[in-house]
């Protein structure tokens, strides 16, 4: 099995871990120059990131936690595309689901890819405005509590790295700039 990837020439792949939301796999490649490397390759399925901005000009963050760093995370509203599932439509679902929150407007900001030198996991970033509220519904035992903040604070706290998550991060300086134009 040889494939050609950019430069290089993929020998073998294999899949080392599979799990409902990611895929782990390991393939051995060779550099022009002849040179053997190994890239160990997470796949994890598309997501969406969201940010809802109200008419004060007020974000709608959540804080959580995340296990694989041991600690609550400040973040925009995220998660991943299900099967057949539109980035519009995961991204109306999250909103639902994390927020209680129903946009009359969602604004694509583009994609961010997150950590390329391992993982492949396009993210689809959108402003969320002409908001709704409703009670939130956070699937399984996801314990989410809301934060408003207005826009600029959001900035600050990505400037000062209180907001680390990169997909946010991107996502609300995009904003920013957006609204800004």
């Amino acid at each position: 099995m040889q494939q050609r990837r950019g430069p290089w020439t993929v020998t073998e792949s294999r899949e080392v871990y599979r799990n409902p939301f990611i895929t782990v796999r390991e393939d051995q490649a060779v550099q022009e120059n002849g040179e053997e490397s190994g890239f160990g390759i997470v796949e994890m399925k598309p997501g969406v990131s969201v940010l809802p901005l109200d008419d004060e000009g007020n974000v709608h963050l959540i804080k959580v936690y995340r296990f694989t760093l041991d600690r609550e995370m400040i973040e925009a509203i995220a998660g991943g595309m299900d099967e057949g599932e539109t980035p519009r439509e995961a991204a109306e679902r999250e909103l639902r689901e994390e927020a209680g929150i129903t946009a009359e407007e969602l604004i694509p900001l583009g994609v961010v890819d997150q950590l390329t030198e391992v993982v492949s996991s396009p993210n689809h970033l959108f402003l969320a405005r002409r908001l709704t509220f409703a009670p939130a519904n956070p699937e399984g035992s996801k314990r989410i509590t809301p934060i408003k903040v207005p826009l600029d604070e959001a900035v600050r706290w990505v400037m000062e790295s209180a907001i680390t998550q990169a997909a946010s991060t991107t996502l609300i300086l995009k904003a920013k700039h957006h609204l800004g134009r």
